[in-house]
């Protein structure tokens, strides 16, 4: 008996910008420009413009396994080199804008990448960068001309990219090798330490889109217009460059802006269905709407990640803009969707992440890393693993995984009956005053709750008695007003006592990482008094 067999198909990213262009021919990818003007273009023709990329970035002696780095916002022109290199076989080594440059030069060296891709907006910074890189041979503007490169263009040579791909060859060709091949690199935030690499492989990233398309998850069609708010150099953008095209759906893309009047205009002119973005953004565009008025009736639903989604400012989003809000949790570490929440759980809260997909695993353990005897509403320390989440980081020679393939994700967590997860707290935030554990996240949790508050933090400062204290810093709405005994006072009898604050800091402006999670790292060394 001879046994049927199935065709070869390797999951490779490029096939999804493929059948978009092909199935999807009037779906268009939407990029806001200055001055409230937006450029429109098909996924045939983005798809065109990128094969030409490859072909330019091949002549200019790209080869697979290549590392080409980008430094740009959310746009056509990153989506379509984005594509362009990871289609060709080479990798894309996304940074970050909002790092220094010392950071991004290190990790340019350490990725001995010889081609940056450049926002003419960032092209100051990027001359720092590469001060600081000197492995750097070319760059490639996009957004913008060459001029915007201040001084001398010729170490490196600067080029414009538009101008390169209207005087380039033939189109090159996608495809045809390994799905375990590597697709992209992402440096972690580095809010907790110092950042890693991560490197994505085609295999993880296609699986992690269809995890992304699943109908308790952000369940995108092709009847879809997404707004996607995260950057593309945070963890692929959470995916959606891939996910958007795999539906067939609008691709929304912000660019630099982020305010509210910004996001605001693009969600009624764009008849915007999904937006996806941190919780700070989401504030920004209720706080604009409430100052001048006006109503999104195109908006269904928002998905919100990277950091904590206080319970009052999840209400205040549902009530004011009539939308659906679902909550998750990941990591760069997980590509990096780990569990969401689903729209039309009734048991979704603001205090829970949802539930995880096929392909993700949880487990909780001591400190030690022995699985807790009961996995159900009990806390630990949370571990992952599945076909999108780590084996060992960028460089480095040991597993980031334990001996069973578990990664510790440095989250505290509960799992309740429903399987919803609850992120409790970061195990290096814990603060130990007096030979016991203070959990920050739960007092920011009850501080957060009042209305009078934007965001809040708990750091410790070095105290000489207790070994540490917590300290609250707090930054509290426009216009509202709240003392800081009312702020401490919330917590009484809800928290222990020896667990409330000594003071409170005022913050006119908490300091975000780029990824919209609270900078502690920057809190600790501006005001632990260490």
């Amino acid at each position: 008996m001879i046994d049927g067999a199935m065709q070869e198909f390797a999951l490779t990213l490029d096939k999804f910008l493929d059948h978009a262009a092909k199935w999807h021919p009037r779906a268009r990818v939407v990029t806001a420009r200055e001055g409230g003007r937006s450029d429109r273009i098909s996924y045939a023709d983005l798809r065109a413009r990128s094969l030409r990329i490859s072909a330019l970035l091949g002549d200019l002696g790209v080869g697979f396994g290549d590392r080409v780095a980008t430094l740009a916002w959310n746009t056509q022109a990153h989506v379509e080199t984005w594509y362009a290199i990871i289609g060709m076989g080479a990798v894309c080594h996304t940074l970050n804008p909002r790092l220094t440059a010392a950071q991004t030069g290190a990790m340019l060296v350490q990725s001995e990448s010889r081609i940056l891709v450049v926002s003419a907006d960032l092209a100051l910074l990027a001359k720092q960068i590469v001060a600081h890189a000197p492995t750097i041979e070319r760059v490639l503007i996009v957004d913008g001309c060459v001029d915007a490169w201040p001084g001398e263009r010729f170490k490196p040579k600067v080029l414009a990219l538009e101008d390169a791909i209207n005087e380039g060859g033939q189109p090159a060709a996608w495809g045809g090798f390994d799905e375990r091949a590597a697709s992209g690199l992402c440096f972690t935030s580095g809010t907790t330490g110092a950042p890693k690499g991560v490197t994505y492989t085609h295999r993880s990233s296609y699986l992690h889109a269809l995890r992304l398309l699943q109908a308790d998850s952000i369940a995108i069609t092709a009847m879809d217009s997404v707004l996607t708010v995260v950057p593309m150099f945070h963890a692929n953008a959470w995916g959606l460059p891939f996910a958007v095209p795999a539906a067939g759906a609008k691709l929304v893309l912000p660019g630099r802006h982020a305010d509210g009047a910004h996001l605001a205009r693009l969600i009624v002119e764009e008849n915007v269905t999904i937006a996806v973005g941190v919780p700070t953004v989401w504030l920004g565009l209720v706080e604009h709407l409430d100052a001048i008025g006006g109503e999104l009736p195109s908006l269904k639903r928002i998905l919100v990640g990277g950091a904590p989604m206080p319970p009052a400012l999840m209400e205040r989003i549902e009530q004011r803009l009539g939308v659906i809000v679902q909550t998750s949790w990941g990591m760069t570490e997980m590509s990096p969707s780990g569990t969401m929440s689903s729209y039309n759980d009734r048991h979704r809260s603001a205090i829970t992440a949802g539930r995880p997909a096929v392909g993700v695993d949880l487990l909780l353990t001591d400190a030690n890393g022995v699985p807790l005897p009961e996995q159900r509403n009990v806390e630990g320390h949370l571990r992952v693993r599945g076909v999108a989440v780590i084996e060992r980081y960028f460089a480095e020679e040991t597993p980031a995984t334990d001996a069973n393939g578990w990664f510790d994700t440095g989250d505290l967590a509960r799992i309740d009956d429903h399987g919803h997860l609850i992120i409790t707290g970061r195990a290096k935030d814990l603060i130990k005053s007096g030979g016991e554990w203070i959990n920050p996240a739960e007092i920011e949790a009850i501080v957060c709750r009042l209305p009078e508050v934007s965001l809040a933090a708990v750091i410790g400062r070095p105290d000489p008695k207790w070994g540490e204290r917590p300290v609250l810093l707090v930054e509290v709405r426009e216009h509202q007003a709240i003392s800081d005994q009312a702020v401490l006072d919330a917590l009484r009898g809800k928290v222990p006592s020896w667990w409330i604050p000594d003071f409170v800091i005022r913050l006119q402006h908490m300091p975000l990482a780029s990824t919209g999670k609270i900078d502690k790292m920057h809190l600790r060394s501006k005001y632990s008094g260490g």
